[in-house]
């Protein structure tokens, strides 16, 4: 059981930008028990997630200071296609974030938000 979602693609999209896109395949560790009837992706998870592709992307020196606001506006379920767009604001030291729900073409936004980091 792992806790990361399979990444297909990643790719620094400008600067201070990066996209990537996962796979959250039915196996995952956040999955298991969260909710019985149907599993969704906890925040807790999808915050985690911003966390570590934004240390590895885009701000290596950082780490989390607080959650600026963060909006849940549509579950992320087992195997749906996701896209996570992180944008680096450094004057402000805030990291923006877009979970995107790929349905065929198009792409919903489930989830997103600003965290403070600091040094």
């Amino acid at each position: 059981m792992t806790m990361t979602p399979d990444e297909i693609s990643c790719q620094h999209t400008g600067a201070g930008e990066a996209e990537i896109v996962l796979h959250l395949p039915a196996t995952l560790f956040w999955f298991k028990g969260h909710f019985a009837v149907q599993p969704l992706l906890p925040g807790v998870a999808q915050l985690e997630w911003v966390m570590h592709y934004a240390s590895r992307l885009l701000t290596p020196d950082y780490r989390f200071h607080s959650i600026q606001n963060v909006k849940f506006q549509a579950p992320l379920l087992p195997e749906n296609r996701v896209t996570l767009t992180l944008t680096w604001l450094e004057a402000r030291q805030v990291l923006a974030f877009r979970y995107q729900r790929h349905d065929g073409d198009t792409r919903h936004t489930t989830s997103s938000g600003k965290i403070r980091l600091c040094r």
